[in-house]
Parts: C-alpha cells; structure tokens; sequence
C-alpha cells in the first residue's frame, strides 16, 4: 500500500475535495499541529505557465492579508516538487460544508429571509476586504461557502486586486477575468472596477438565491456579457410571488447598471437588509416608491397635451412630434446595441496580439527597471517587494514572469523589488494556546502585540485563531505581532417553534444549526402534530449543534367518568358464639336464638 503524500513534510493530503479552473483542492491533516487543513494546488498543466503562477500567489498574498471570520483563512504556503517542476500550494482553513453552487445545484431552496441572512455574512467580507483595499472580482455561489454551523464563509481571491491598481480593469489579453453570469455591467465592458463591482455581483448572488436561477442566461459568455451591459433583470416576484418586496427591491437596487445609482459600499447594503429583516423601511423601498411617484406624476400624453395647450389642432402637431422622436430614440438605441455586441464581439473573438520578450532587469534600481519594461511594450507593471540576501534594498530581483519568457503588451508584469536581508519568517502559531503562542513569538524574536477575542467553532477557547501579520509573512525583528484568541463557539438563537409541524420544526432547527429531539404529549389548545412546547425556549442563546426537545400535540384523553360497581357491604357477624350457641351471660330460659317476635 502506497504511502500518503506528503507536502513541505508536515501536510498529509487524505483525498481530493474540489477542482477548479487552475487548482485542486484537497482535504489534509497537519501533522505537526494535529488538525484537518484544506490544500489548494495549482494544477500540474499549469504550473509551467507563469501567469498562472503569478495568479496563484496573489490569491494567497490577498487572502492572507485578510483575517475575517467570513473569510477562508490561509495559513502557510510552499512548493512540491513534481517531475523537476515547482507545483505551488497553500494551506487554507478546512470547512465542512458546502458551496451556495452545490446547494442551488442540489434545488436546495432557502427561505428569503434565509437568503437575506447569507447575503449579509457575504457583505461582512467584502466589506472587511474593501476596508483593506481588496477587491474581489470574482463572487459567485461556488465562491461562497456555507459551512454546517450555518456560517459563511468567502473563498478564492484569485483574480482581486488592490483598489488602489490603477491597472485592474478586467480585460487581458482578450478575454475577460471573471464569470459572465455575475460580471458587473463594467467588468463586461473591459472597464476599471472597484467596490461596487463586487456589490453586482453580490445582488447577481441574491437574485440566484431567491429564484433558483441566475439573473441572464445565454448560448455564450458574450450574449451573457451584453445583457449585463444592456437588459434588465425580470424582477424576482416574478418567479416567486413568496419574495418580499423590500428584498426584491434591495436586490434589483445592487444590480443596478450606474454604479452610482448601486449601494456604495457593502456596509451599505447590509445594513439595508437588516432594516428589511427586522420590518424596518429599507432605502431600496423608498428609492423604488420615489421613482414610482415621479413616473405616476406626470399626466397622460393626451391630457398633458390639452392641459399645456389648450388647442387641439395644436396637441395633434405635438403628438406627431414625439412621436418622431420616439423614433428617433429607437434608433439610436438600435445603433447603440449594435455597437456594443460589435465591441462585445471584438473584446472575445479578436485574434492573439503581438508577443514581446521580457527583458532581464535584475539588479537594476526600481525606477530603472519600470523604465526598461515600459520602453520595451509593457502597460501593466506592478510592483512587490520582499526580501533578499544578496539583493541590495530598492533594487530589482526579478521579474514575474520570469526574463526571456514571451507575454503581450497588455499582460500583467510584476517587478519584484528587494527590501533588503534581515526579516524574520513568523511562526505558526494557530491553535496553540495564549501562554504558549506568546513564548514561539518571543522567542522568534517579536513581541506579542494586542491580544482579542472572538468567537469560533474551528478552535477551543483559549487557542489562536490567527495573528496579523500571520504566520508565515516575513517582519523585521521586534515587530509587534497581533493576537486573535477563540472564546469558544459562537451561540446560536433557538427559534420559536410554536404550533409548528413536525417538518417545519425540523427546517428551522436544522437552519440554526441545531438538532431536534420529538416527543408527544396529549393537548387541548393546540392540533394534532402540531408544537406544543420546547426546551430550551425560544429565544434563548446556546452553543451550535445543540438538541432541543419539541413536545408535539395527540389527541387528547377521553376523561368522561365510567360506571363503577356498588361495594359489596361485608356481613355483619353474629352476635352469639359460634356454632349458634347463645353469648356467654344468655338466660337459659330464655330461647336462642329468640323469637323475631
């Protein structure tokens, strides 16, 4: 029997969890601190082709950036040699749970509050990434994960990019970065993105949720692109009438074409669902109602005609006047939509450009190096720094990819700068305790920062849950390092299951991740199979995974009174002795027994 194989001699992979477009994940124990770990790895086709290693490593520099409850946690990273090739991968945090893709996939519909709730742990990290100047680019359900203690939990920073790059649009090398069913109207049209992108995304993401289907379907990615750009989506009642309007209005509000007609920022937007889910006027509603109001204002043509003018030979010379130029609108959108799959069309299906050899830059200083790529074609260049031995501070080391290799004008060019030697690589510290964490970092020579707390179920109170800068970064000796402590797991409401069927009862505990214990007692007041009582209440706080009892109705006891038999009075014993003879003292002239007479 083949041995288990074994990454950078601590990672034990166990079997293959997930497959993407550019890597596989695997579910994984850590030996050396004894947990479950999820590794992703670039695909061995890949990993010849240094853009996708490029890739690779900005979606574990831009997640392990990101230290959120909401995010999928990355805690180390490395390279497995294979055939004389470097196979990148990195070690994230395990989940148990499933995907919103699997889920929709399975038609496992949630309830629109349900929805709404998913919805706002998604704003959480984007809004948490956004503050940290990350945007996503890519959010779609296979992107989300919903773990079985009902968390959510944000996934695969591929493709985002700082918002500050004033390179991050989202064409490149004629193709666009980003899944079309969920693309913003401007990632669609090759523009710069920033938060809102992600906000469009995220309402792409709620509509799906609440109808079962994304908001534009079409035979090819650019039909799909062109309905982003131009069409509407069919309102979400339409295919469910059950939708509350407030979350139809939230929804449509983010997908809104003219991102500064969208929620701005994704606190924004949360916020607005938690007005709605707590019965409060939500801005989407009232932003809806005001455009109704306005629209509802203005008179028919035909007595806004008359009203203007009074005159109608004069309202018929109007009418036949706008008219025209209704026309005229016609057209120009008829041409406008043209234009637009014509530039869809070309953005898609335009033939390879011109290759140009990347030069050799090392040792140059950085403005030297910027200048080389520049003169020689390139328009994308970003710079990253980190440290070297041998490399003198603010010079190049390098380029990614790599001198010599072959890219387009357009193809994004990282120039890696050295900061010099001397930085220490942090160490590990996830899962062990405060006392002993604080001694590794002591003794790799920093000093233990601020220390907080926060809920979590992957970890026993009292243990790590991460640090900032995290495990694995490189630091200068002496930096402070920050402590995330876990209080244990985070308490979850149990919901109030009263007059409930047993079904209905089951879902809703099974939702807030907890468990049902049914029992039946006879009841009155409430019908049959019905709930009659819980424990604990309703309302009260418990940890995850908990059991509730739930007290379901049955007929009640017939307690009309039956009828019972006469008791039997004893007889009365004999006066006399036994045997008939008279009691002692009895005159012997007198008769015994006597005479009843």
């Amino acid at each position: 029997m083949s041995q288990p194989r074994l990454l950078g001699g601590r990672y034990e992979l166990d079997q293959l969890i997930g497959r993407g477009g550019m890597a596989e994940v695997y579910r994984a124990r850590d030996l050396r601190l004894d947990r479950m770990v999820a590794v992703k790895m670039l695909r061995h086709d890949m990993a010849r082709d240094h853009t996708f290693q490029m890739r690779f490593r900005r979606e574990a520099q831009s997640a392990a950036s990101l230290n959120h409850p909401s995010i999928i946690a990355v805690y180390d990273t490395g390279e497995d040699m294979v055939d004389g090739l470097a196979i990148p991968f990195i070690i994230m945090e395990h989940v148990d749970g499933r995907t919103l893709k699997e889920l929709l996939d399975d038609d496992r519909r949630l309830l629109p509050e349900r929805c709404a709730e998913v919805t706002d742990g998604i704003l959480r990290a984007l809004e948490y990434s956004h503050q940290n100047g990350i945007v996503h680019r890519d959010i779609k359900p296979a992107n989300v994960m919903l773990t079985r203690q009902a968390e959510v939990k944000v996934m695969d920073f591929g493709i985002a990019r700082a918002m500050n790059d004033n390179q991050a649009t989202m064409t490149q090398t004629s193709q666009v970065i980003g899944t079309a069913q969920y693309l913003s109207p401007e990632q669609a049209r090759g523009e710069r993105v920033d938060a809102r992108s992600d906000i469009y995304s995220t309402g792409c993401v709620l509509y799906e949720l609440l109808t079962g289907g994304p908001p534009f379907v079409g035979d090819s990615p650019v039909s799909i692109a062109y309905q982003h750009v131009r069409e509407e989506p069919v309102p979400p009642s339409q295919a469910d009438p059950e939708i509350p309007a407030w979350l139809e209005q939230i929804t449509l509000r983010a997908m809104t074409k003219d991102r500064e007609q969208r929620y701005q920022t994704a606190e924004e937007m949360r916020q607005d669902i938690q007005r709605g889910l707590q019965g409060m006027p939500t801005e989407a509603s009232t932003m809806a109602m005001a455009a109704a109001g306005a629209t509802s204002s203005l008179p028919p043509a035909d007595d806004r005609g008359r009203d203007d003018y009074g005159d109608d030979d004069y309202y018929d010379d109007d009418r036949d006047e706008g008219k025209g130029k209704r026309v005229a609108l016609w057209v120009a959108l008829g041409l406008a939509v043209a234009a637009a799959l014509g530039f869809a069309l070309w953005l898609f299906m335009q033939s390879p450009a011109e290759t140009i050899e990347i030069p050799d830059v090392q040792g140059m200083s950085q403005s030297d190096a910027e200048q080389a790529l520049e003169q020689r074609g390139f328009e994308n260049v970003s710079v990253e720094e980190e440290n070297h031995g041998e490399i003198e501070e603010g010079n190049a080391i390098g380029t990614d990819p790599a001198a010599g290799q072959e890219r387009t004008a357009t193809s994004d060019i990282t120039l890696r700068i050295s900061t010099g030697p001397g930085s220490e690589e942090i160490p590990n510290v996830v899962g062990q305790d405060r006392d002993t964490a604080a001694q590794t970092l002591q003794d790799a020579g920093f000093e233990v920062g601020d220390t907080s707390e926060e809920a979590s179920s992957s970890y026993p109170a009292g243990q790590v849950v991460r640090t900032d800068p995290p495990g694995g970064q490189s630091a200068d000796p002496g930096s402070r390092i920050d402590m995330v402590i876990s209080s244990g797991p985070e308490q979850v409401q149990v919901p109030d299951l009263s007059n409930m069927t047993r079904e209905e009862a089951e879902g809703a505990l099974s939702d807030a991740g907890l468990n049902a214990s049914f029992q039946e007692e006879p009841s009155e007041e409430v019908d049959p199979g019905r709930v009659t009582r819980q424990d604990p209440e309703g309302g009260a706080e418990v940890d995850p995974d908990s059991s509730v009892t739930v007290w379901l109705a049955t007929e009640p006891e017939d307690d009309e009174p039956t009828e019972e038999s006469p008791t039997e009075t004893p007889p009365t014993p004999p006066e006399g002795g036994g045997d008939g003879e008279p009691p002692e003292g009895w005159p012997s002239e007198l008769p015994w027994p006597p005479d009843e007479g």
